[in-house]
């Protein structure tokens, strides 16, 4: 991995989503609490936690609340603000059905317009993870809502310590338990060759990430991409349940009038450039033309 500058230009042309997904049980656990949205604009993964079954009904009510919301949105009225608001409905909805004793990370994108081109608007809670690669710059865009991290924050470990600490399973941020379930968010330009990795920490706990990067930057397939990566986990011990989207940013210029749709895994649409603007965007974002790689 090298903090080069990224090689790709601010979108021009028409934009298309390429992406795969997968999501795996592992070897340890008896049930699978991950999952995961891919359907435009909305790209997501959620890690349940709470004991036996509780983590998949929160995961599972989290993603099924974004979806259902999301669904079919092109409309020239969706902000920021509206993300902020399905998170939190979300959050109460988690709360609602599980009685607090549930909950679940959350990290993702959702395409967005902004300045009259398309970005992507990432958001995160917990410790799932969004990542970007662009030709040769790699690197994590959202932050861990981790004990472990906020202990590297400090100075009181380094990041290779925190990989193999005791409490880094310990997420201080989540939906539908506890007392901090705020989100984080980042909007950034959508730049030819963007290449963006979504996953739960059941990925980052088993593969460096040099071993994400070396798949990422070898793979051109994002479907074989995503069962790449499931299958390194899985080589690596999978202790816990993992789940993987890789999307691509596929620029066609001139642009293709009929376009490439397909529903489901490995599925490629076409994004309307006219959907989506974002006149606002709530207090807590940070407007980003490109965050550095951790």
């Amino acid at each position: 991995m090298t903090d080069t500058p990224d090689s790709g230009r601010a979108v021009s042309g028409t934009l298309r989503l390429s992406y795969g997904c997968a999501t795996d049980r592992g070897l340890r656990r008896e049930l699978n609490e991950d999952s995961l949205l891919a359907s435009e604009p909305i790209f997501a993964v959620a890690d349940g936690m709470g004991g036996h079954e509780a983590g998949e009904i929160a995961s599972g009510v989290c993603i099924r609340t974004l979806e259902r919301s999301m669904r079919g949105t092109r409309t020239s009225e969706f902000s920021a603000e509206d993300l902020e608001q399905l998170i939190q409905e979300a959050d109460a909805q988690i709360r609602s059905e599980t009685g607090g004793k549930a909950g679940t990370t959350l990290s993702g994108v959702v395409v967005v317009q902004d300045a009259g081109g398309p970005s992507w608007l990432f958001f995160n809670v917990g410790d799932s993870r969004t990542y970007r690669l662009n030709g040769n710059r790699f690197g994590q865009i959202s932050v861990d809502h981790s004990e472990v991290q906020e202990l590297v924050e400090l100075g009181e470990i380094t990041a290779a310590e925190a990989q193999t600490h005791p409490r880094r399973h310990v997420v201080t941020r989540a939906l539908g338990t506890g007392d901090d379930a705020e989100a984080d968010y980042w909007l950034m330009p959508v730049r030819t060759g963007d290449r963006i990795l979504i996953c739960s920490d059941g990925l980052t706990g088993e593969v460096s990430d040099d071993g994400i990067y070396d798949v990422l930057s070898t793979v051109p397939d994002p479907q074989v991409a995503t069962e790449a990566l499931i299958e390194a986990t899985l080589r690596s011990g999978a202790r816990d349940n993992v789940t993987v989207i890789v999307l691509d940013a596929v620029i066609d210029e001139p642009a293709d009038p009929a376009g490439d749709v397909s529903a489901g895994r490995g599925g490629a649409t076409v994004v309307d450039p006219s959907f989506l603007p974002l006149p606002g965007t709530p207090r807590r974002i940070m407007i980003e033309a490109d965050r550095p790689p951790a």
